[in-house]
């Protein structure tokens, strides 16, 4: 659900979930998903160049460590989620300060293990790595959090189970199964575990009591008109606090997370094809067809019918 009609008085739909709409225009894909299982004392220095990384601890406990947070550790039972990470760090709870770095080595058909031979298994966890499609997917994942850790969630770990299951399959539909559940998987790992980092995100936003009235009434409707007044208004606060109550805790000023939602919904609508220009910038809230291009050539970096013709040819 990304663009609803509107009508004149029309009141924001409070039901509207903006963690859901974000996570669908994202487009996850898995690129797999494997069991490993890890040995005496190790370290994995993992870069996985800003693809959304998954673990689910079945077994055990090991810390994580990541450019610029706290060390963490995880339990049996933890289900961690980082949206994008460059640079991080797995390890045993007793690994040195420096060395015993490994790499996993394949032992069977979806299964890995990390150690040396002979050595115990100390900790057992399904992996998984997904990409996102969307062309926005670096806006788009600004706006979540930079880790989420869920405990003890067993909805999590059957949702993995079916994506660990399907990417070992060759079952017909495979890949539209697969972006479900990862939607599915991602949305899940979002509401119910926490943000490790306390940063800026829309998920942060969506927890404050004030904020999260704004930004359902925005996603609910990306086409009004609103003003910083309006979205105050939706919070019960005065202009000034909410202002600075959502750029502390969202990470962008009111009006240009608009911006930012608007322009991502209206690339999708333009991608469709399915829709004249003036109908788009309607979808999105501008009068013209000329106000909106203005805007979509600033934010884009070229005016729409280009982008339009760039997806037609690529």
């Amino acid at each position: 659900m990304v663009h609803r009609p509107e009508s004149v008085g029309d009141s924001p739909d409070m039901s509207v979930d903006p963690l859901a709409e974000i996570v669908t225009l994202l487009q996850p894909s898995a690129s797999f998903s494997k069991l490993v299982e890890y040995a005496g004392r190790w370290r994995i220095h993992r870069d996985v160049e800003g693809k959304p990384v998954f673990f689910a601890v079945l077994e055990g406990e090991c810390r994580m460590v990541s450019r610029g947070r706290p060390p963490i550790v995880v339990r049996q039972g933890d289900f961690v989620l980082s949206p994008s990470t460059n640079d991080q760090i797995i390890e045993s709870i007793d690994a040195p300060p420096h060395g015993v770095e490994m790499r996993p080595i394949e032992i069977g058909e979806g299964r890995f293990r990390v150690g040396r031979p002979g050595e115990p298994v100390n900790l057992r966890m399904q992996v998984g790595l997904c990409s996102f499609a969307s062309p926005d997917a670096a806006l788009l994942v600004s706006l979540l959090p930079a880790m989420i850790v869920a405990r003890g969630e067993p909805r999590l770990m059957l949702l993995l189970q079916l994506v660990g299951d399907e990417t070992r399959q060759a079952r017909p539909g495979r890949e539209l199964v697969l972006e479900r559940l990862l939607e599915v998987l991602l949305i899940e790992a979002l509401r119910c575990g926490t943000d490790t980092i306390p940063i800026p995100s829309v998920a942060r936003g969506l927890s404050d009591d004030r904020l999260v009235a704004a930004l359902r009434a925005m996603h609910a409707r990306p086409a009004h008109g609103w003003t910083v007044a309006d979205l105050a208004a939706e919070a019960a606060m005065s202009r000034s606090a909410f202002f600075a109550r959502f750029s502390r805790i969202v990470g962008l000023p009111p009006m240009e997370y608009l911006l930012g939602w608007r322009m991502a919904l209206a690339k999708r609508l333009l991608r469709t094809r399915e829709l004249a220009i003036e109908q788009v910038a309607a979808q999105v809230g501008y009068g013209s067809a000329s106000t909106f291009s203005t805007a979509f050539n600033r934010h884009v970096g070229m005016p729409p019918m280009r982008y339009a013709r760039a997806l037609i040819a690529g």
